[in-house]
């Protein structure tokens, strides 16, 4: 990892999630410039702030700092939410996502309904 990186994956969060460098700055509670001073190389964040930064995008430090993560703020809003769910909860989620993704739906509803019997006899 070069030291390009954080400015680069600031970037890179910033534009999938739609958001100009001012507002970033601003939401986070800095001056209009903060953001782009990072992406243009010419500062970098503290620690305190890096951790304020990714949690802004809804990342753990170490998922900020995973260069192979490029899932969409979006989808790693929607993990974040799935964390917090009961398993009885998560599994009505995962059939869900089962149902549009897949075109058979009866094979999805089906390897649902056989793991919600195995669970519910526990």
């Amino acid at each position: 990892m070069d030291v390009t990186f954080i400015s680069e994956r600031i970037t890179e969060l910033r534009l999938a999630r739609n958001v100009s460098e001012y507002q970033m700055s601003l939401e986070l509670g800095q001056s209009k410039g903060y953001i782009q001073g990072i992406t243009s190389g010419k500062c970098l964040p503290s620690a305190k702030q890096l951790f304020n930064i990714a949690d802004y995008f809804h990342l753990t430090v170490a998922e900020f700092f995973d260069d192979g993560k490029h899932d969409s703020p979006v989808v790693l809003e929607a993990i974040q939410a799935l964390r917090r769910l009961s398993d009885d909860d998560a599994l009505l989620i995962l059939e869900l996502i089962h149902r549009i993704a897949q075109p058979d739906m009866m094979a999805a509803t089906a390897g649902f309904n056989e793991h919600r019997q195995r669970t519910s006899k526990r």
